[in-house]
């Protein structure tokens, strides 16, 4: 970790990027806000010179690069993901503008877990099954007539505004009892919730209707903690257990 990080708790992760230089350049617009844990997704050109020369003074952020295989590898251990969206999905989720992703993220910031900010592929951003890994997805308005943005300006648009809202002092919501439940284990509750809904013959794969998106959308917007995840898993075991 450098000295410049003020945000040792967050993790910008780039899916899938395809531009060496786009890397570089939202490695230096990551540092210029203090912030310098990277994680790459599958990258397809990395290492490579071109994201050392374009990170400029931020060669160490692309150097110490995290690159994991899957997503999520890139947001274990975070009790806050939070995914940028470009566009309007079928099933909306709990939208935030970037100001307001600034101040939520610092309101989270010294719980036990990290934070995860997702940026998708510069051709056509985060999947749907990706974006349904988010308690929040977060928008950057831009103008009709071109609303193209180049990743690295995504990147510096809302680390600014993490940056900003640090600088306000706003004051940090009364502390939880319990602590968040890590995306991990949010994840395993999905699966095993999943798993007993078939099982009870209430959910058929084969014609899912978006049960399970709406469902993931419903807990995620709870945002769940530790003790509820526990409870919640005890109850689909108990309906296991009945069903054998």
């Amino acid at each position: 970790m450098t000295e410049e990080a003020l945000f040792p708790d967050i993790r910008i992760v780039l899916v899938e990027s395809t531009h060496a230089g786009n890397i570089g350049a939202a490695a230096r617009a990551m540092k210029n806000m203090g912030i310098t844990r990277l994680y790459l997704v599958q990258p397809r050109d990395f290492p490579d010179e071109k994201a050392v020369w374009r990170a400029a003074g931020a060669a160490d952020v692309v150097e110490a690069a995290c690159v994991v295989d899957s997503l999520d590898d890139a947001i274990t251990g975070c009790q806050l993901v939070i995914g940028t969206s470009a566009r309007d999905r079928r099933i909306p989720w709990p939208m935030l503008d970037p100001g307001e992703c600034g101040i939520k993220i610092n309101e989270a910031l010294g719980g036990k877990g990290d934070i995860a900010i997702l940026f998708g592929r510069e051709s056509r951003g985060l999947r749907n099954e990706e974006l349904q890994k988010c308690h929040y997805h977060v928008n950057i308005p831009t103008a009709k007539a071109y609303s193209s943005l180049n990743l690295a300006m995504a990147v510096q648009v809302i680390t600014w505004e993490i940056l900003r809202a640090s600088l306000e002092g706003r004051p940090r919501p009364q502390a939880w009892d319990v602590d968040y439940a890590r995306a991990e284990a949010v994840e395993h509750f999905f699966e095993h919730l999943e798993r007993t809904l078939i099982q009870i013959d209430f959910h058929d794969p084969e014609n899912p209707r978006q049960l399970m998106t709406r469902l993931r959308r419903l807990f995620n917007r709870v945002r769940m903690d530790e003790m509820e995840v526990n409870i919640l898993r005890g109850f689909l075991t108990a309906i296991n257990k009945l069903g054998r």
